[in-house]
């Protein structure tokens, strides 16, 4: 029985993979566990749940559904905006990641889809989104 409660500190060993098997991140790689606090928006929902349930030493697998990840793919995160957005020499590549900020100055990343002859079809959704997520667990430690 689990005896962990929201607003403790855990560290957990993770390896996430996609349904095909391929890794897309793993602590151990890094030699480091994830520290975060539990039930306070720190990591996804279901990554947070189920550690939520866990004591330390326990390990489990776990599949997460996009709804319980980075959310379902939102047809609105797809915006058309002018090519004069981005500098005249800019070499645009399909699926290329890009950065810039809004005028509010906030930052933002963006998946190139198309290219026009006047706007550039961007995705802003997470790059995650809409895709089930796999992840063998191990916690590590639980701290006030």
């Amino acid at each position: 029985m689990s005896n962990i409660n929201t607003g403790q500190v855990v560290s957990v060993h993770y390896v996430g993979t996609f349904d095909d098997g391929t890794e897309f991140d793993s602590s151990r790689n890094r030699g480091e566990p994830l520290t975060f606090q539990v039930g306070t928006g720190q990591v996804i929902p279901g990554f947070d749940n189920a550690v939520a349930n866990m004591s330390v030493g326990d390990t489990q697998d776990i599949r997460l559904e996009p709804s319980e990840a980075y959310g379902e793919v939102n047809e609105e995160a797809f915006q058309d905006v002018p090519r004069t957005m981005f500098p005249e020499d800019f070499e645009f590549r399909i699926d290329e990641i890009v950065q810039g900020q809004q005028q509010s100055g906030q930052p933002f990343r963006a998946r190139i889809v198309s290219v026009g002859d006047e706007t550039v079809n961007l995705d802003f959704n997470h790059p995650m989104a809409g895709k089930a997520l796999n992840f063998n667990l191990e916690l590590v430690s639980v701290a006030d």
